[in-house]
């Protein structure tokens, strides 16, 4: 659920009230455009979340709902799109996302909005319809987009009261949304569900452990369902990347023996766990009965608290092969200082990246980033930090080569890759100089020759990631 905001019927119908950008003027979803990217790549679901760097969440959007949204409104997609505070979405407001250097749009959705209640859970062919829009702008722009099925209402919490009728609803909701985007290439990922596979009614973790394994199998059995049902569709999808969700998409819980991957015969998944440690910053706004609002962080056991997380999800799923996507991390701005705002993100971020983990941070209308103005973050340090820990370099840069072979043996001293110093030693400088090579900082042809640490003689991305996971491991 992220750090959703829900919105009363007053302050609903003020805001549909204010809201008077049309879908026509958003451009309208088209009936049966074709796919803004149908291949599918020869490589593996670990190299696909390397390449996605970091990304951003488009929250409180298509994930809005509640039942007064259609008493209170005509009930459009548009109505639901602003419910909770959003502006239309428009095809700027995505490319400015990618501008930013962001890899990756995660679309949080609530496929019910609209649902004719029959018992049959048809999506709506409009609501369909303007995700669907939503994903090619994403695409169009260069970026990956991440599908799931958001809270949703909460009727996944229903699973342990009548799990026959959740499972029916959950599969032909997944069928359908598999059918629509069969034929898109590998630029779109599914995600099988948000924060729901975890229920108190069967475990309490913070009781006897009375239910745990059973709690944790039907968390299992719900995400095998939604790999199989992936993979018997057709078009892309039996090959498609997949995001599993995590349980409770809980770090440590993710990280427990009972929690199992799914067989998969493309072994094409990674895992999402969402980070918002701790909840006193990350979460709390102002007190509440169970916790104490915290206005700063990054003290050195904050530190230590971030880097045991991230290790514990690189130890437990990327040393093993299973890439790991945070899907969700962030923090709210209100009654939070600036700084330990941007120290807290960018902090993730890096402990993330840094990991081979990818970060997604969650924001929402009136958050990190100006969907009615400027398209770009608001706080351009925080902006600034982002693209020193994950630099956007869209096409590889060339390393000039001499047109003829030197007449004699070259006098110059042989360069350590990695070594941008020159200081005969590799170190954390050198990765902060390589990073001002890949954003252009640095032109000094020296340095750039000395960062391509492959030595392949192109610098990109990769060098900087070798040389970091280098330091790592040495």
């Amino acid at each position: 659920m992220g750090l959703k905001t829900a919105l009363g019927k007053l302050t609903g119908l003020v805001l549909s009230g204010l809201m008077t950008i049309s879908i026509a003027s958003a451009g309208a979803p088209a009936a049966s455009a074709a796919p803004a990217y149908t291949g599918m790549r020869d490589m593996t679901t670990m190299e696909l979340v390397r390449d996605m760097g970091h990304g951003i969440n488009l929250g409180n959007t298509m994930e809005a709902c509640g039942d007064w949204i259609a008493q209170w409104s005509d009930g459009t997609p548009q109505d639901y799109e602003t419910a909770w505070g959003s502006p239309v979405i428009t095809k700027e407001i995505i490319q400015g996302y990618a501008d930013e250097g962001f890899g990756v749009l995660r679309i949080p959705t609530a496929w019910s909005n609209m649902m004719v209640d029959d018992g049959t859970y048809t999506i709506n062919k409009d609501f369909m319809a303007r995700v669907t829009q939503i994903v090619d702008w994403t695409i169009e722009a260069n970026m990956y987009a991440i599908v799931n099925i958001h809270w949703d209402n909460g009727w996944v919490n229903k699973f342990p009261d009548n799990k026959t009728e959740c499972m029916k609803r959950f599969k032909t909701m997944w069928t359908q949304i598999s059918d629509n985007f069969k034929d898109y290439g590998d630029r779109l990922i599914f995600e099988s569900q948000n924060e729901e596979l975890g229920w108190e009614s069967i475990w309490n973790p913070w009781g006897d452990g009375t239910g745990k394994a059973e709690s944790y199998a039907l968390c299992n059995e719900i995400n095998q369902a939604f790999v199989d049902t992936i993979r018997s569709s057709g078009g892309n999808n039996p090959k498609r990347h997949l995001l599993i969700s995590g349980y409770n998409t809980g770090i440590d819980r993710t990280c427990d023996n009972l929690f199992k991957m799914p067989n998969d015969p493309a072994n094409r998944m990674a895992v999402s766990v969402h980070y918002y440690t701790p909840a006193g910053f990350a979460i709390l706004e102002e007190d509440a009965d169970w916790g104490k609002a915290v206005s700063t962080w990054g003290t050195q056991s904050d530190y230590d608290e971030l880097n045991g997380w991230m290790d514990m999800m690189k130890s437990n799923y990327v040393d093993k092969g299973i890439p790991v996507i945070i899907g969700e991390y962030g923090c709210p701005i209100k009654n939070k200082e600036s700084d330990s705002v941007r120290r807290f993100l960018s902090s993730v971020c890096e402990a993330a990246y840094t990991r081979q983990l990818c970060p997604v941070m969650w924001d929402t209308p009136g958050g990190h980033y100006d969907r009615e103005g400027t398209h770009q973050l608001n706080d351009r340090a925080l902006h600034d930090a982002f693209v020193r820990i994950v630099p956007h370099t869209p096409d590889p840069i060339e390393l000039q080569q001499p047109t003829e072979p030197p007449t004699e043996a070259p006098t110059e001293t042989p360069v350590l890759a990695g070594d941008t110093d020159f200081d005969g030693v590799i170190s954390s400088l050198d990765v902060v100089i390589t990073r001002r090579c890949l954003t252009g900082d640095v032109k000094d042809k020296d340095v750039i020759r000395a960062a391509d640490f492959d030595t392949d003689g192109q610098l990109t991305i990769n060098d900087l990631v070798s040389l970091q996971n280098f330091i790592l491991k040495r």
